[in-house]
């Protein structure tokens, strides 16, 4: 998001001016939010995930035989409903072992908001999409959040796991 339009707001929420859409950032369990907010996260056309937080969302949601009759393609979205949420796959990739656009996560966003907006989703929690084995800035993943939700209003939270206290000390001693 671009400095001169948010403004601050308690814990560590930022609001861009003139609407209601959030961006708020928590160091935990993506797992941990309530059961009624919507989940999203990115994967390939060919619905391996098989590494990264795609395994937790497998393991924890089932339906892969549902994603894959959903026949979604590069830039759409899937879509599970479990209990009170619906879980989001943003299909950013055709195969696994390829690595997304900034373009194509884009357009999965812009498909992932058209069903929170018919579907009346106002919350929804995250990772840092994109960004971990995929390897995309999250400045740049950041700013096409804003693009995407800035005139709706829907609250995403980006949840990032606590820094390891061994990774920690490699850092410092790096940096000494």
């Amino acid at each position: 998001m671009s400095c001169e339009h948010k403004k601050a707001v308690p814990n560590g929420q930022m609001k861009p001016s003139g609407d209601s859409w959030r961006l708020n950032y928590v160091t935990g369990d993506l797992f941990s939010c309530s059961g009624d907010e919507a989940l999203a996260h990115c994967i390939s056309e060919d619905c391996r995930m098989g590494a990264g937080i795609a395994v937790k969302f497998r393991l924890k949601f089932g339906g892969m035989d549902e994603l894959k009759e959903q026949k979604k393609q590069t830039g759409e979205c899937a879509v599970l409903r479990r209990e009170r949420r619906f879980v989001y796959y943003l299909i950013t990739k055709k195969r696994a072992s390829q690595k997304p656009t900034y373009d194509n996560l884009k357009l999965s966003l812009e498909d992932m908001k058209s069903h929170c907006l018919k579907n009346k989703v106002t919350r929804m929690s995250m990772p840092r999409i994109g960004c971990g084995l995929d390897r995309l800035q999250w400045k740049r993943v950041s700013e096409i959040l804003e693009q995407v939700f800035k005139y709706t209003n829907i609250s995403i939270t980006v949840y990032s796991l606590p820094e390891k206290a061994e990774t920690t000390a490699v850092k410092e001693k790096m940096h000494k």
